[in-house]
C-alpha cells in the first residue's frame, strides 16, 4: 500500500461555488450543486476538481461543512493538502460558506480571482447541463439586472505618484515566474493563445511607498481592468470597483481596443505592476488579471 507523506502533498487554494443550477430534479426542485476546484498557478499541470449534488431541502452550512470535509478527504487521497484559503465570488452565498469554512479552520476570501472556477462553470453551462435530464435552460426566476457598484477612488494606501498604460508580449509574460517580485499572483497562460498579441496592463509608480502600495493592492484581490467612458476601473474583491485614473479622450480608443483585442484573442489576460519608477526594472508587485465576463 502506497501512503502519501504530508510533505509530498500539493498545496493550493480552493475556489468554491455552492448554488442552484438550471436543472429541475424529480421532486420539481432546482438542483443545488457544490463545485470545488483548486486554484491553478502559473505552471500547474494538475487540477483538483470535486462536485456534489445537494438536495434542495439541505441547503445549509451543516450540509456544506460535511461536504467540505468529504472533499478534503478525497483531495488527500489524490495527493492534495487541505487548503488554508477558499475563495468565493457569490455574495449571496458568502455567509453560509463562511460558517462552514470557519468550522473546519479554512479562511474564506471574497474574491473574483476565481478564474479556474469561472472557466469550469462556463464549460458546464455550455456542454454539461444541457445534456442533463430536467435541464430548463433558463432560471425559473431570472435575477434582476445586477447592481453595479459606483467606482470610487483607490484607497490612499494604493495610490501611486503616477501611472502609465503598458503592454507586454506573450513571450515576455510567459517568463513572469522568473522575475524577482516582492508581491505577485500569476495565473496560467494557455499554449493555444495567439502568440503575436500584446497583453495590456497598467504600471503604478511610487518612489517612496512602492512596496507598501504593492502589499495593499494584493489585499484588494484585483480581478480585472475595464475602460468605462474615460476612466480605468479596477474590479476587485467580491463586488468592489475602484477608479484607477482618468484617461484622455485621445488615448481612450487605443487603450480600449487593446483591452478588447486581448479579451478576444488572448483569453482576456491583463496585468498590473507596481514599481518605484519607470526607469527601474525591479518590481515590487505584479498581478496577472483576466477579463472573462460574467457568470
Amino acid at each position: 500500500m502506497i501512503t502519501t507523506k504530508k510533505t509530498d502533498l500539493i498545496k493550493t487554494d480552493w475556489e468554491i461555488d455552492f448554488y442552484s443550477r438550471p436543472i429541475i430534479d424529480e421532486n420539481g426542485k432546482k438542483r443545488w450543486e457544490l463545485l470545488i476546484t483548486s486554484t491553478n498557478n502559473f505552471r500547474d499541470t494538475k487540477t483538483f476538481k470535486w462536485e456534489k449534488i445537494c438536495p434542495a431541502s439541505s441547503v445549509n452550512s451543516i450540509w456544506l461543512k460535511d461536504a467540505l470535509d468529504e472533499a478534503i478527504d478525497e483531495a488527500y487521497s489524490q495527493g492534495w493538502d487541505k487548503p488554508s484559503v477558499i475563495r468565493c465570488w457569490r455574495s449571496s452565498m458568502k455567509t453560509m460558506i463562511k460558517r462552514a469554512a470557519d468550522q473546519i479552520g479554512i479562511e474564506l476570501i471574497s474574491s473574483r480571482r476565481t478564474y479556474s472556477l469561472f472557466e469550469w462553470l462556463v464549460d458546464r453551462e455550455r456542454s454539461f447541463y444541457p445534456k442533463q435530464k430536467g435541464y430548463i435552460g433558463i432560471n425559473l426566476a431570472p435575477p434582476s439586472n445586477p447592481i453595479t457598484n459606483q467606482a470610487i477612488p483607490l484607497p490612499e494606501e494604493v495610490r501611486g505618484d503616477s501611472w502609465s498604460f503598458a503592454s507586454l508580449s506573450l513571450d515576455t509574460l510567459r517568463e513572469a515566474d522568473e522575475w524577482e517580485i516582492k508581491f505577485s499572483n500569476l495565473i496560467p497562460i494557455k499554449d493555444s493563445l495567439n502568440q503575436s498579441i500584446s497583453i495590456p496592463g497598467i504600471r503604478l509608480f511610487s518612489s517612496k511607498r512602492s512596496l507598501a502600495l504593492a502589499a495593499w493592492l494584493g489585499g484588494l484581490e484585483p480581478a480585472k481592468l475595464l475602460i468605462e467612458g474615460t476612466q480605468i476601473i479596477l474590479e476587485a474583491g467580491q463586488a468592489d470597483r475602484w477608479l484607477v485614473t482618468d484617461i484622455e479622450k485621445e488615448a481612450k480608443k487605443t487603450i480600449e481596443n487593446n483591452f478588447q483585442n486581448t479579451k478576444n484573442d488572448a483569453d482576456g489576460l491583463q496585468f498590473i505592476s507596481v514599481q518605484r519608477s519607470p526607469e527601474e526594472n525591479s518590481l515590487d508587485g505584479f498581478w496577472m488579471l483576466k477579463d472573462i465576463g460574467e457568470i
